[in-house]
């Protein structure tokens, strides 16, 4: 039995291909749901658009601080995995860098369940990002390590990781955009540009959500006084699909939003690919954002560190 634990947007995108493949290979498998975004928009809307079973548990664990969001995912994944009597003889996959991924490996490993990681290897060097922490965790308690390319083997064997345990398989973001792409044209179409007031080509994207930026209010600061400039030069809406995370903390420090600057709600992922491939340029400090845009062929700027 493979045993998917996911939880967040990214996740659920880059999983979507493997969910797909086991469908059709006739393979078993589980979906936990940790429900670590915990709103619809950023949860249930991408099954429904990637056309995905709904998940055999959820976990619903919401917000929360790291320590209490990995504690709840834990204890939630252990008794699902001990309820289910999973063994040796069973694999538990995660994907990334998330407090999810952490929590469901340490699950399975502490059960003597195998764990293998998609997405090994990816190293940013900076152990502030919490999320730098949980990758490089998991991919010292994996079992199997799905490398996305030549450089993240590197990396794990630089670390003392077994050859025998790394696997360069590509990225499951290139085969969940090449898959989607096509049927984000006939669905979206215009639809999106329409409702936004946009057209394509004349408008940037924009996404924020990482602690680092938005937790502080000078760094937050900083980057809407960026956007400010930015359209007072081009003079081009900002579209800026906003997390719950980003939302909370403009409440918080009482900012006020720049002109130019249209905050929507959370897209769905066909929506978005669209005003990714249709942007004049996307600045983000999603990491998937990133990959995304980078199949789309469409140029990225990261106000990450």
């Amino acid at each position: 039995m493979i045993i998917i634990i996911l939880g967040t947007r990214p996740e659920i995108i880059k999983m979507a291909p493997v969910i797909r493949a086991c469908e059709k290979d006739k393979v078993e498998y589980q979906v936990i749901h940790t429900g670590q975004h915990y709103s619809y928009e950023m949860d249930k809307i991408f099954f429904k658009e990637l056309n995905l079973p709904e998940s055999n548990y959820n976990l619903d664990v919401g917000s929360g601080t790291h320590a209490e969001q990995t504690a709840k995912i834990l204890t939630g994944v252990e008794k699902i995995l001990i309820k289910e009597k999973y063994g040796k003889n069973d694999i538990v996959l995660v994907e990334g860098d998330t407090n999810t991924v952490l929590a469901g490996g340490l699950a399975a490993t502490k059960l003597h369940i195998k764990v293998g990681h998609v997405e090994a290897g990816l190293r940013s060097y900076f152990r502030e990002m919490p999320e730098e922490i949980n990758r490089v965790l998991v991919d010292h308690i994996s079992d199997y390590l799905f490398a996305p390319n030549e450089n993240a083997k590197k990396i794990l064997l630089s670390e003392g990781i077994p050859n025998g345990k790394i696997f360069v398989t590509g990225n499951t973001i290139v085969d969940s955009v090449y898959q989607n792409l096509e049927i984000s044209k006939e669905k979206i179409a215009d639809s999106i540009f329409k409702k936004l007031n946009i057209e394509k080509g004349n408008y940037f994207l924009v996404t924020t959500h990482r602690q680092e930026n938005v937790d502080v209010k000078e760094r937050f600061l900083g980057i809407f006084n960026g956007l400010k400039r930015i359209y007072k030069k081009y003079e081009l809406p900002i579209i800026f699909p906003i997390h719950p995370r980003t939302a909370k903390m403009i409440k918080k420090f009482g900012i006020n939003l720049n002109e130019g600057v249209k905050l929507i709600e959370p897209a769905g992922f066909l929506e978005f690919l669209q005003l990714e491939a249709n942007a004049k340029l996307i600045l983000t400090d999603s990491g998937g954002v990133q990959e995304e845009s980078c199949k789309s062929d469409h140029p990225c700027a990261n106000p990450k560190i």
